[in-house]
């Protein structure tokens, strides 16, 4: 499987999760957007990177309490010290937001380590200093209660779903202003590709459209557009 380019990299870090759900529609893939996720706060950059996953199970009283954090092998602790610098941690939280996928400590140590960001289709707690984290971070909404309430950690790096999208390690994830959309890993390249021209074309379309242009024939373009958008390329350096 060829990974990301470096290159491709830069470029989805300009394009926008609705146009990369688009190039995916196109391709009869329907269900990589993160349902119900959202932004904690917004001073991070745009999210990119390779899937880290991590998988929650109900919580169960006898087994998970306040001493499991004490040892090294337990998977929540153990994954947010072995997360690939540039991975995107992802946790299937059952969405369920009733207790926190993790806190502020464990999130500005994945930071501290390099990596993309994180996500869950749960909750965060602490989240009014992870709003302040140039560090993209992503969840349902706050949830104060520790883990251990609602959640036990199970699985390390294995196929998940989250808010109702599969994700599959290395998986490619984009996350901007919007939510986090999951890019199947061979589709990444081209992908990145695609979406870098789509994004120039809807930039060329929405300056014409403040002009006072009417979408027919120009959104989708028609053949008579074809030669104004190259020109308007040159113009730009696009």
């Amino acid at each position: 499987m060829t990974a990301l380019t470096p290159e491709n990299r830069e470029k989805l870090r300009k394009i926008s999760v609705a146009t990369i759900t688009t190039a995916l529609f196109k391709r009869n893939l329907r269900n990589q957007f993160i349902q119900d996720v959202r932004p904690v706060g917004t001073k991070a950059p745009q999210m990119v990177g390779e899937a880290y996953t991590l998988r929650y199970i109900p919580a169960r009283e006898d087994l998970d309490h306040i001493g499991v954090f004490e040892d090294r092998s337990h998977p929540q602790r153990r994954t947010i010290e072995e997360c690939p610098p540039g991975h995107v941690l992802v946790i299937d939280s059952r969405k369920d937001a009733r207790a926190a996928s993790a806190g502020g400590i464990l999130v500005t140590r994945l930071m501290m380590r390099g990596a993309a960001g994180i996500v869950t289709d749960g909750g965060f707690r602490d989240c009014p200093e992870i709003a302040e984290m140039a560090f993209p971070v992503y969840q349902n909404r706050p949830a104060p209660p520790t883990n251990l309430t609602r959640q036990r950690a199970v699985d390390i790096n294995v196929p998940i779903g989250c808010g109702d999208a599969p994700v599959f390690p290395g998986d490619i994830i984009v996350g901007d202003g919007e939510g986090v959309v999951v890019i199947p890993a061979h589709l990444a390249n081209e992908i990145a590709e695609e979406g870098h021209e789509m994004t120039a074309y809807e930039d060329f379309v929405m300056e014409k459209v403040r002009e006072g242009r009417g979408i027919f024939g120009l959104y989708p373009g028609g053949p008579e557009t074809k030669a104004e958008f190259a020109a308007w390329r040159k113009a730009n350096g696009r």
